[in-house]
């Protein structure tokens, strides 16, 4: 275990833990990468919006705008479908999120026609 670690950027608290690859603060809560591995994930700088602009994160829930129509399926995802626990990711032809939807199992949908619940 690392002896120096940074203190929490939001309370300052000097108390913060290891907890995988991410420094957590047991007095706020916040849990955030360390300085030295953020560029590591290849998504320097990029920033992905909903349909209302909010900006999205891994791991955030969302809820689909508009219908969807799935190949392969007799009926497509309903407005107002949410999906829990999104990934984002650098997808093909704009698709941004890579998520788990039940009834239709795991796909990828674009950023333009969800809503962070």
């Amino acid at each position: 275990m690392t002896e120096n670690l940074p203190a929490c950027p939001q309370c300052s608290s000097a108390y913060t833990y290891e907890m995988g690859a991410l420094l957590v603060c047991p007095e706020c809560g916040h849990e955030w990468l360390p300085a030295s591995e953020e560029p590591a994930d290849g998504a320097e700088g990029r920033v992905v919006k909903d349909a209302v602009g909010n900006v999205l994160n891994d791991g955030d829930a969302v809820i689909v705008v508009k219908a969807l129509k799935v190949k392969g399926s007799p009926s497509g995802i309903k407005a107002g479908t949410k999906v829990r626990g999104i990934r984002l990711v650098d997808g093909v032809d704009g698709h941004d999120i890579d998520c788990r939807i039940d009834g239709f199992g795991a796909m990828q949908l674009k950023s333009g026609v969800v809503r962070k619940a």
